[in-house]
């Protein structure tokens, strides 16, 4: 579905991306692991078009995605979701859904994606007329995918969406991502907490400075002895254990 082929890509004269190549099949979660700084929202950046690959070739459902600016990008229904949420604060959740089905002509597809968003997060529902900058941090991440929902996409880039939130919330995003999966939308997840990411996706890849480093089932990445030493905790745990003794 998406094809990466040794894409490369960087931000004045330096390299951030080197050779990055990976695929996502219709139907998966997959998610890209790795830590502060190794590429991985710039993949996501330039998957969609806000940062230009200076070489590889990236494609979507076998058509090329290189030079397409993002709004043809996200016709072809490829979504991306950002971090940080980006909500207008001053809008109320209903306006800030309309808005992103800007690229809908049909105003009955825009009803059907609106009825389709309240159904899967009620909390939008019951809140569409308040302005989206007094949300909490967990109901403006579920209305940064309602936002995502309403222009159908075939696949959803999904750029740490459990940032900043207590951990009982990142849980329900956690299961957002299973819910899209379900509705049969693909995932990219691009997730610093990796024990959840690796939980729930299909498959994974490891980024380390720029490059995958590491891939597999997502099974297999949390057995994996580098992987949980690494990004799951398990050496500082082991360390923890050992100055206790």
């Amino acid at each position: 579905m998406l094809v990466l082929e040794n894409v490369s890509a960087g931000y004045d004269g330096a390299l951030a991306l080197r050779g990055v190549s990976l695929e996502v099949r219709a139907g998966e979660v997959v998610a890209m692991i790795g830590a502060n700084g190794a590429g991985k929202s710039t993949t996501l950046r330039t998957i969609c078009g806000l940062l230009p690959a200076s070489a590889g070739s990236i494609s979507f459902e076998g058509r090329s995605l290189v030079g397409l600016t993002p709004d043809r990008i996200v016709a072809l229904n490829l979504v991306h979701v950002p971090e940080g949420r980006r909500v207008f604060p001053e809008l109320t959740i209903e306006e800030n859904l309309r808005v992103a089905a800007y690229l809908v002509r049909e105003r009955a597809r825009i009803r059907r994606s609106l009825d389709e968003v309240y159904r899967r997060f009620p909390v939008l529902r019951e809140r569409r007329s308040q302005h989206a900058g007094t949300l909490s941090g967990g109901e403006q991440q579920m209305l940064a995918f309602g936002r995502a929902m309403m222009s159908g996409p075939k696949l959803l880039m999904l750029d740490e969406p459990s940032l900043g939130l207590a951990p009982r919330l990142v849980e329900d995003v956690m299961q957002a991502v299973e819910m899209f999966r379900d509705a049969g939308i693909t995932v990219l997840l691009v997730e610093q907490n990796a024990n959840l990411a690796l939980r729930i996706a299909d498959r994974g890849y490891v980024m380390e400075t720029g490059a995958i480093v590491m891939e597999g089932t997502g099974a297999e990445l949390l057995a994996d002895e580098y992987v949980r030493a690494s990004y799951l905790g398990a050496q500082r745990h082991k360390e923890g254990s050992s100055a206790q003794k």
